[in-house]
């Protein structure tokens, strides 16, 4: 949708408007009646080139409008001319970023959640931006509130499963959030750079119920690689004493062996030995 503008350098068109400016003075004061005229011909002239001056900022655009019409934008920088009684409406170029407000949502298992993201854009297209929405800044705003909700709801806050994408997986989210909110804010001419959560916690009343089951979880998991690693250590001593022909063990003085191994391997307390001087078939 965005267009080039038409635009001279503005400082040769000041200078032909002094030049203007000059000789109808000039004509007002030696031309007579004819002079008198073609000086005001000449002084509306200079009011219609001083209306199409412009300042344009670095990273900054300007859209042009003339009777309502949009003519074209004009983004290189300093004093510029287009063309005359139009108006002129000036649309930033430079990277923003903003913090969507704390956000409480149901995740994808039903948990209430406060979510936050930082997403960071600029104007890609300034006509766009001007003409497609009545506020460029709030629709990115809304609809970043909106693909964050999205977001919450279609991922659980944790997941056990090595398929299922959660929150917590930073990188990831991050890639989905950005996709959806380029989508969303394509039609107002907006890129977004990147988007990020910032803020990701469960709801305080179930925070604390929430806290017991992770730690639970954790309690489990370290449990279940303790049981694998000492069922490892037993099953390399019982093939050890076995080859290297140590001693003869029949299947009761394993069973009783492998018992104590994993009691010493697995206990989370400190283990008192006692020594058994009498016969296991006594």
């Amino acid at each position: 949708m965005e267009r080039r503008a038409f635009r001279l350098n503005g400082f040769l068109a000041l200078l032909v408007a002094l030049a203007l400016a000059v000789v109808a003075g000039l004509l007002l004061l030696n031309g007579g009646v004819a002079g008198l005229v073609l000086a005001i011909v000449l002084g509306l002239v200079v009011l219609l080139v001083l209306t199409g001056f412009a300042v344009i900022n670095p990273n900054e655009a300007n859209v042009v409008q003339f009777m309502g019409r949009y003519v074209g934008t004009v983004t290189d920088p300093g004093l510029q001319w287009v063309l005359p009684l139009t108006t002129k409406r000036k649309v930033t170029l430079r990277v923003r970023n903003f913090e969507t407000a704390r956000l409480k949502v149901n995740d994808a298992d039903g948990n209430p959640v406060e979510i936050a993201a930082v997403v960071v854009y600029k104007v890609a297209d300034a006509a766009r931006a001007v003409f497609s929405v009545d506020d460029y800044e709030e629709y990115v705003s809304i609809q970043s509130e909106a693909a964050v909700r999205h977001l919450a709801t279609t991922h659980p806050y944790d997941s056990h499963e090595e398929s299922r994408t959660s929150l917590r997986d930073g990188v990831t989210v991050a890639e989905e959030l950005t996709t959806e909110l380029r989508e969303r804010t394509e039609l107002a001419g907006i890129e977004v750079l990147e988007a990020r959560i910032t803020h990701l916690a469960y709801a305080p009343e179930i925070a604390q119920a929430m806290l017991v089951r992770q730690q639970a979880a954790q309690v489990v998991a370290a449990r279940t690689r303790i049981v694998e690693g000492a069922v490892g250590m037993v099953q390399l001593a019982l093939d050890r004493l076995a080859a290297e022909g140590v001693v003869d063990l029949d299947e009761e003085r394993k069973a009783q062996m492998v018992s104590n191994l994993l009691v010493v391997l697995c206990g989370d307390r400190a283990i008192q030995p006692v020594v058994n001087t009498g016969s296991l078939y006594a």
